[in-house]
């Protein structure tokens, strides 16, 4: 049966007219053998311009912001390594001792993974890990230094200057002593 299908597709395919068509050739057409115009030439006389004498504009000296203490910082030191591994670090310092610098590895950690049709699964992944550090001078004077991590433990900031979280040491209530009751009275030992 599936033979007489194929055989009846197949005959119909070959009676279909063929919509093949040749590929499409412009005409050639021969040179043109008419000769060039000639034009008359210009009877004027060129005219010499000279360049107009500007005065030489006179800027003004840049003027800032007279609380603008920052206008003459520069970057004093500046590096910046990147590996083939994935690992990287960079730092630079500024003329006002300001520094920062970083480095991160790639590293096999646990985390969500999700595959083309969105479904999760968990099970190791590549992630970055960044380890850091910055220095600088407040306005008022104030130095800061400034460590971090940042990990599968999320990030974690250390400095003099930020706020710690206060530790409370809780008293646990004391539940109520049960007293026999010895029928004349209530005996507390």
């Amino acid at each position: 049966m599936n033979l007489f299908f194929v055989a009846a597709f197949l005959a119909v395919a070959a009676a279909v007219p063929s919509s093949y068509k040749p590929e499409y050739k412009a005409p050639s057409y021969p040179a043109s053998s008419y000769p060039a115009p000639k034009y008359p030439s210009s009877t004027y006389p060129a005219t010499a311009y000279a360049a107009p004498a500007y005065p030489a504009p006179a800027y003004p000296a840049p003027i800032y912001n007279k609380d603008n203490k920052y206008a003459d910082v520069t970057i004093t030191s500046q590096s910046d390594e990147r590996n083939l591994d994935g690992s990287s670090q960079w730092s630079y310092a500024q003329s006002d001792y300001t520094t920062r610098e970083e480095s991160q590895v790639q590293k096999k950690m646990q985390g969500v993974t999700y595959d083309s049709y969105g479904k999760e699964s968990y099970g190791e992944i590549l992630g970055n890990t960044n380890k850091g550090s910055s220095y600088w001078v407040s306005p008022e004077g104030q130095k800061f230094t400034l460590t971090w991590a940042a990990d599968e433990a999320g990030f974690q900031p250390k400095g003099d200057h930020l706020p710690v979280a206060p530790v409370h040491e809780y008293v646990l209530p004391v539940g109520p002593v049960h007293i026999p009751f010895n029928g004349k009275g209530y005996k507390i030992y």
